[in-house]
């Protein structure tokens, strides 16, 4: 059974992985076993020593997922650093708050760049190589904005939709060719993008409330679906959008 979760001898490339929920799942692919490879523009050196505190290996790689051809840029880096990726997970995301009759087009387009544009780059050129090989695991980080509106976020709400879309649509091509595609939508988390809303007394209160698990996800809470969906332990899933919310979707 230990062998059915492990990823000793795998590569995973994971963008966003400086802090917050990131950070929890390249600690969490390390603990199975993976080569880490850290994408992003932010310092990793936090990950990187928390990584190669349990004996991991961890490499990061600094790159802009904003600006034009930086996805291929990051899968040639990547090969070149590893000589192959058997795990991508694609955490990296930015968020704007605006009321949406004043939601501005800069915003908007700034946050589908990365939430929407990168990703599907991404599953792209890695798709290609994992095809190539005839095996890998593509993880896409999903929102509960993939099922419902959201207030004051349209951009992220419509990049989180298409990410859930994108994944069945890769998922329906590529799993007859050895590449499972699947997304983790994770609930309310403590992280760096909920802390206006966690700063705001009456509406944490009110999310709490309806959370049936009774409080907020950490990082941590996010390693066992991570491992699963990359593991052989998933071989026959795939375009799922697994929930890890405490129960909030049901209540």
């Amino acid at each position: 059974m230990k062998s059915l979760f492990s990823l000793e001898g795998k590569v995973a490339l994971i963008t966003g992985a400086s802090r917050g929920l990131g950070q929890g799942m390249a600690i969490g692919l390390a603990e199975a076993g993976a080569t880490v490879i850290g994408a992003g523009m932010s310092d990793m050196s936090a990950t990187r020593e928390q990584i190669e505190a349990i004996g991991g290996t961890f490499h990061d790689l600094k790159i802009d997922l904003s600006k034009q051809g930086a996805p291929s840029e990051l899968v040639v880096e990547a090969l070149s650093v590893a000589g192959q990726i058997d795990i991508l997970v694609n955490n990296a995301g930015i968020i704007r708050r605006a009321q949406a009759e004043n939601f501005s087009d800069e915003d908007w387009y700034e946050v589908i760049n990365v939430n929407q544009h990168a990703v599907f780059q991404l599953c792209r050129e890695v798709g290609k190589h994992m095809i190539e090989k005839g095996s890998g695991k593509i993880i896409n980080i999903a929102s509960m904005l993939s099922f419902q509106g959201g207030l004051r976020v349209p951009a992220y709400t419509a990049s989180k939709h298409a990410v859930a879309g994108l994944t069945k649509s890769f998922a329906n091509e590529w799993a007859g060719k050895g590449v499972n595609v699947n997304a983790i939508a994770p609930g309310y988390m403590v992280t760096d993008n909920t802390a206006p809303i966690r700063g705001d007394e009456s509406r944490n209160a009110s999310i709490t409330s309806r959370i049936p698990q009774g409080r907020w996800g950490t990082p941590e809470d996010l390693k066992g679906a991570v491992i699963f969906l990359a593991s052989d332990a998933s071989n026959y899933v795939n375009g799922h959008i697994l929930p890890v919310d405490g129960g909030w979707l049901s209540s």
